[in-house]
């Protein structure tokens, strides 16, 4: 038997009751069949506010919320009058409601390269849903229940799966209003859209947007709405390209924690902050700890608790002593105080232009050429093997520090530890920005479009320069700029893992060697700095042997997901504030 649903496209745009606001529920000839329809998506209740029989009854499904959820309303009529209810805990979300008709949806002849567009199938796929959610500081879902619902009409999640590795990198939820409730219009929306910051393949989003769209429309769907920030420049941009068209339709949500952002004026000047000092202010701000920005621009600010006052730049604080910071400052002295601990570094010059810089590169075949004192990655090259290379990255290193590094190339994982008060809080294995070929877009469109993402994903941080050292790395593996990489094939667009320039970060902690464990505090000590950041070279995370390359007096502390690092720098500052 046919569901409601299948009406005629034209009348149901003029008519349709979900963006009609002067009435309160539906017309008598057209019921719905369910009625006070809370949907649970396993982040917190999806409320269908054109099912209850007034503003009353919406407001109370709203604050019936559990701690560490998240109640939404949509389509809510009046909502000044909702809100009436209980000004104190409900406010009107900042969000636009964009609808795609469905009858105007056309399938692209394009297909999907590289990876398949599929419905969640195992509790495993649950879990990557819920590591692609952390990655961008979303609710999770309880993926129990999300693995019981696999075969639900009512609620699909979508996932998109890597062909090359079977990782999970997209996913997006999808709810059928009329199974949902008997839905007289046909009505369906789209919820949580997310790819992975570190997938290489292009068109995910669009690509999960499309299966649920074409899932609908083969179910005979009217319409397909979904809700997105009314800020959300790249989103809005997208659903606009595949045809979604504004809708006045409303959302409704709870003064909550996870909220606060939405609802709250922001600390007066904060707004310059960037990702590394607003993830710590952020944490200062929910203990009650008093923040003072003193200079957002640079990322100073000032945190007071009774009568402790502490002055930090991003994770570098009052507590790191002058000594310690010019230690990691200048990359020679690091390595000498390190070698003397008994810990394992590479083997290092100081380029001066002479014969021995050529005899050093032919003794070790392949070298790193850095700035002496550097940060972010900013003129390092790594790989180089021929004399006029070493020349050319000694040119470009020179720009920003006179003294420039040659230093023994050593292959392997690049791994970056943070230590906190002398304990290891968080390790991530740090890879360069990789693209994957499709065989039609050319291998420059590839690394705009991934450095668009990385951006996306990391509050602006993370971008791909188009610079003459990303020209090499393609030249270097046999490309041009302009060449079209074949499907499936993927390639290292920078040697160079820093976050800054495209890298991206897979959290290695439950299995990292007590070996490296034990190097990385044994590194913090020696060189007396109680908040840094080590960068290892290993075989693997799980493996013993290393070397350390670095040490970073101000390492950032985003991007660790999913390890506490902000809780525990506020931790170290202010013990008494901990919470068990």
């Amino acid at each position: 038997m046919a569901r409601r649903g299948n009406r005629d496209p034209r009348l149901a745009q003029r008519h349709a009751q979900s963006l009609n606001h002067q009435q309160q529920t539906p017309p008598s000839n057209q019921p719905m069949e369910a009625s006070r329809v809370a949907l649970d998506m396993g982040w917190g209740d999806l409320i269908l506010a054109h099912t209850f029989d007034g503003p009353g009854d919406v407001a109370h499904a709203l604050l019936d919320e559990p701690a560490g959820r998240r109640n939404l309303a949509i389509y809510v009529r009046d909502p000044h009058v909702i809100l009436a209810q209980n000004p104190q805990q409900l406010f009107l979300d900042p969000s636009h409601t964009f609808r795609l008709w469905l009858a105007h949806y056309r399938t692209p002849g394009q297909r999907n390269r590289g990876y398949i567009i599929r419905r969640l199938r195992t509790l495993e796929d649950a879990q990557a849903i819920n590591r692609i959610y952390a990655s961008h500081g979303m609710v999770p879902i309880d993926e129990g229940m999300a693995w019981k619902q696999r075969a639900s009409r009512t609620i699909i999640y979508a996932i998109a799966e890597d062909l090359a590795t079977g990782r999970v990198v997209g996913t997006a939820t999808g709810v059928d209003h009329v199974e949902a409730c008997g839905d007289p219009e046909g009505g369906s929306s789209l919820w949580c859209l997310a790819v992975d910051p570190d997938a290489t393949l292009p068109g995910l989003g669009q690509s999960l947007v499309r299966f649920l769209a074409e899932h609908y429309q083969a179910r005979g769907r009217v319409f397909m709405d979904l809700s997105v920030m009314h800020d959300n420049k790249q989103a809005i941009a997208l659903y606009e390209k595949l045809g979604f068209v504004r809708v006045p339709v409303f959302t409704v949500k709870t003064k909550n924690a996870i909220n606060e952002p939405l609802y709250t004026e922001p600390a007066e000047d904060d707004s310059g902050l960037n990702v590394y000092a607003a993830i710590i202010t952020n944490e200062a701000g929910r203990r009650g700890i008093r923040v003072e920005i003193l200079d957002a621009e640079a990322g100073y600010f000032k945190l007071t608790l009774g009568g402790r006052a502490i002055t930090c730049r991003e994770s570098l604080s009052a507590l790191t002593s002058a000594i310690a910071m010019s230690r990691c400052a200048d990359k020679r002295v690091t390595r000498r105080i390190l070698h003397r601990a008994g810990l394992n570094v590479p083997a290092q010059r100081l380029a001066d232009g002479s014969k021995d810089d050529v005899e050093f590169l032919r003794q070790h075949g392949s070298v790193v050429v850095k700035p002496a004192d550097g940060e972010q990655g900013t003129g390092i090259s790594v790989d180089i093997r021929d004399t006029r290379g070493l020349r050319t990255a000694i040119r470009n290193a020179a720009k920003h520090d006179e003294n420039v590094l040659i230093e023994q190339f050593c292959p392997g994982d690049d791994l970056r530890i943070i230590v906190i008060g002398y304990k290891v809080v968080a390790a991530a294995v740090r890879r360069p920005p990789v693209i994957t070929g499709d065989g039609v877009t050319p291998i420059r469109t590839l690394i705009e479009k991934l450095s668009r993402r990385r951006e996306a994903a990391t509050d602006g941080e993370a971008r791909i320069p188009l610079d003459k050292e990303t020209e090499r790395c393609v030249k270097l593996a046999g490309h041009t700029m302009d060449g079209v990489l074949p499907e499936g094939e993927t390639l290292a667009v920078r040697k160079t893992a820093n976050l800054h320039t495209g890298g991206t970060l897979q959290d290695v902690t439950p299995i990292l060697h007590p070996r490296l464990v034990q190097a990385a505090v044994s590194a913090a000590r020696a060189l007396e700095i109680p908040v840094t950041g080590l960068d290892l070279l290993v075989p693997a995370a799980s493996d013993p042997d290393y070397v350390i390359i670095e040490a970073n007096e101000r390492p950032g502390l985003a991007n660790h997901e999913p390890q506490p690092t902000a809780q525990r720098f506020i931790d170290f500052l202010f013990p008494r504030s901990a919470v068990a």
